[in-house]
């Protein structure tokens, strides 16, 4: 089974508009202004960086298909969005279980 260029193409773009949607806050984050740094923003901008790092990542990618780009500068974009992704999940993997000991914490 093969998939056309453009299909990838599309499937990729969707998936970028997807989560470039995700990040725009619906809430109004400067209410706080003044009590230091603003989780939502330091969360929203680790996130915007690895979004970048993946669109570099596959600008690299379809540079190499066209028979524009250099496989190494694909492989290192490849393992720098592989680490930025690692590192994300890992903040949420630390946040996820600082929730659930606050949740176990007697009232």
């Amino acid at each position: 089974m093969t998939v056309p260029f453009s299909a990838a193409t599309t499937a990729y773009g969707n998936a970028s508009r997807l989560i470039n949607s995700a990040l725009k806050p619906s809430v109004d984050t400067t209410a706080q202004a003044g009590q230091g740094p603003d989780f939502a923003k330091l969360l929203s901008q680790a996130v915007q960086g690895v979004v970048d790092s993946g669109k570099v990542s596959d600008q690299k990618s379809l540079d190499l298909v066209s028979g524009k780009g250099n496989l190494v500068d694909v492989v290192t974009s490849v393992a720098q969005t592989q680490v930025a992704v690692e590192g994300l999940v890992t903040v949420r993997d630390r946040v996820i279980s600082a929730y659930e000991d606050i949740m176990k914490m007697p009232i």
